[in-house]
């Protein structure tokens, strides 16, 4: 990495990384290491030059390498680890929101071998919110299955599953930590589901959340919620997914439709959960 224009050195006449771009110092600085960051050249878990040595090399102040380093930390790209030093975060998993697909197959399209761990299964009666989500009759008796998704060994997801007992009698005695659900409601009984509709919004993570995902409480998640319908029309899960803020991007691919007066794009179906 070579010096840049500094505005508390500009006097010195010193030329900046890349001339043609009028960019503050403190910018190039953080385009130049995410470049490297995302090309491999700094790859995940390395160590991060110090801001003394990133001083030294690019010839600007340590105030302006600071803040080009807060900047990368804010994006996620870097980590800081007290009494260590500053490190390549570690990559994300790239969740597709544009397809109706489980979190194995995604993570397997991205050469990252996922494990499951069964939280909870058990078999409770349908609230009212839950029964008018999934059609049925309060009290209705229905399967909530609780599992921590891991990628690489670190937890990444903790999904909620709700599911009517009537449509997939059984399912709680299946191997829920190394089958798709999706999978297995195909498979026995016919209920594979083909439509959802889902919602996203960021929260924080409170004392159980943060226990089972391993990070600390008002840590940054992203709650998706999600109903689905097979192809028979029948609602056959309602699902709570938090997924690590940190260890988790959301992609969706946009198009228009002429043919939907609101132009909305229509849910893709993938693999299962």
């Amino acid at each position: 990495m070579g010096p840049v224009t500094d505005p508390d050195s500009a006097s010195d006449g010193r030329q900046g990384l890349r001339p043609a771009r009028s960019l503050p110092a403190y910018l190039q600085i953080e385009e130049e290491l995410a470049e490297r960051i995302a090309s491999g050249q700094l790859a995940a878990g390395e160590r991060m030059p110090t801001e003394r040595e990133l001083t030294a090399r690019t010839g600007v102040s340590r105030m302006t390498v600071r803040a080009a380093l807060a900047r990368l930390e804010q994006r996620g790209l870097i980590v800081r680890r007290q009494g260590s030093g500053t490190y390549v975060a570690e990559a994300k998993l790239q969740v597709d929101a544009s397809h109706l697909r489980g979190f194995f197959e995604g993570s397997v399209g991205q050469g990252i071998f996922p494990v499951s761990r069964v939280v909870e299964r058990a078999e409770v009666l349908a609230t009212r919110q839950l029964a008018h989500q999934l059609g049925l009759r309060i009290g209705e008796r229905v399967y909530k299955i609780v599992r921590v998704r891991s990628a690489g060994g670190v937890p990444v997801v903790l999904e909620t599953s709700f599911l009517p007992a009537r449509i997939v009698p059984g399912l709680l005695d299946e191997d829920l930590e190394r089958s798709s659900i999706y999978r297995l409601m195909d498979r026995h009984h016919g209920a594979r589901p083909v439509r959802a509709r889902q919602s996203m919004e960021p929260i924080t993570a409170g004392p159980p959340e943060s226990a089972l995902l391993d990070v600390p409480v008002g840590s940054p998640l992203m709650l998706v919620e999600r109903t689905a319908w097979d192809a028979r029309g029948r609602a056959v899960e309602h699902a709570r997914d938090l997924y690590r803020g940190d260890r988790s991007r959301f992609v969706t691919e946009l198009t228009f439709d002429p043919g939907r007066p609101d132009g909305t794009a229509r849910a893709r179906v993938g693999e299962g959960r």
